[in-house]
């Protein structure tokens, strides 16, 4: 299975196809600059030399022509990169994980986008595939430390069961990840906009938090 990661050079999409990539699956991080998408994949490989990263750097055309798609953009350019690759897009798993916020002062503020969440947004605009929200709670510097677990559960929305299973294989083989099914694309947007609380507490407790629910049996899968 190859996951391409649009907009995968920033902090938040290197660092979860770091990890991808540091668990078999072969990554390609996409960027509107082929060649600083392939300088961070080089930069990645020499940081963790004892890995073996199937990961590659290119255009955003070629992560759109993956098996799996994550849109890793800013929240407010994730609509417009899926319309430029709407072909490519049709019929496969397009995962989001961003949230639409702002930050006013010390406070970060959740906004409402159209359609109530980025999600149900991105589905509307690509009505031909299989939209899951996903990874919007995982510290981006905890996923990009290899020799660590990443402690958190992962919250997954989608209209499509399969699409759901799907990535629930994907996060359960991320050490200390823990994918649970939070329902369809319409509780998208309590999970985009608590990434506001979770931000907060880390700005007031100079830490990096991320979500871990108690009650449910840890089975290591529980879909």
């Amino acid at each position: 299975m190859r996951i391409g990661i649009l907009g995968g050079t920033g902090p938040a999409g290197s660092a979860l196809g770091l990890r991808l990539a540091s668990v078999g699956y072969e990554v390609v991080l996409g960027s509107r600059d082929a060649q600083r998408a392939m300088g961070v994949c080089a930069d990645l490989a020499s940081k963790w030399p004892d890995f073996k990263l199937n990961l590659a750097g290119g255009d955003n055309d070629a992560a759109a022509k993956c098996d799996i798609i994550i849109i890793a953009t800013p929240w407010d350019s994730a609509a417009t990169i899926v319309n430029e690759h709407t072909q490519d897009l049709i019929g496969k798993i397009v995962v989001t994980m961003a949230n639409a916020l702002i930050r006013v002062g010390k406070e970060f503020q959740p906004l409402v986008p159209p359609r109530g969440s980025i999600a149900a947004h991105i589905q509307a605009e690509i009505p031909l595939s299989r939209v899951v929200a996903a990874f919007q709670h995982l510290p981006a510097t905890e996923l990009g430390k290899l020799g660590h677990e990443v402690d958190s559960d992962v919250l997954i929305c989608s209209d499509d069961p399969t699409a759901t299973a799907e990535i629930c294989n994907i996060v359960v083989k991320i050490p200390g990840c823990r994918p649970l099914n939070a329902g369809t694309l319409s509780n998208a947007l309590a999970i985009e906009a608590f990434t506001a609380v979770l931000l907060q507490l880390n700005v007031r407790y100079k830490t990096r938090v991320a979500p871990r629910l108690t009650g449910i049996p840890d089975r290591g899968d529980a879909r």
